[in-house]
This record gives C-alpha cells, sequence and structure tokens, in this order.
C-alpha cells in the first residue's frame, strides 16, 4: 500500500512539474484563483462572525 502512495506522489510532482515548466502563465493564474478562493472564505468567515457579534 505504501507503494501506491509513493507512485501517486511521484505522479502528481511530475504532472505539476510538467504544469509549471510548460504552461507557467496558466500555472501562475491557477494559483492566483485558488489563493483567491481561500481569501472570498476568510472574508465570509470574518463577516459571519462579525455580523453575529454586532
Amino acid at each position: 500500500m505504501k507503494w501506491i502512495k509513493r507512485i501517486l506522489l511521484v505522479m502528481v510532482v511530475a504532472f505539476v512539474a510538467f504544469y509549471l515548466i510548460g504552461r507557467p502563465n496558466d500555472a501562475a493564474s491557477a494559483v492566483r484563483g485558488g489563493i483567491d478562493a481561500v481569501a472570498n472564505a476568510v472574508n465570509s468567515f470574518f463577516t459571519f462572525f462579525s455580523a453575529l457579534a454586532g
């Protein structure tokens, strides 16, 4: 079972490396989109608790 996880990890790392090297602009857009999603979630969290407290 351990070797399956290792193979999957190697495949994911290889895919990410290929994506970064082959399409750096698309990779940057994907990272930017992920960061925006996390920022929106945190903002919504704080908005909820601010409305709850106020």
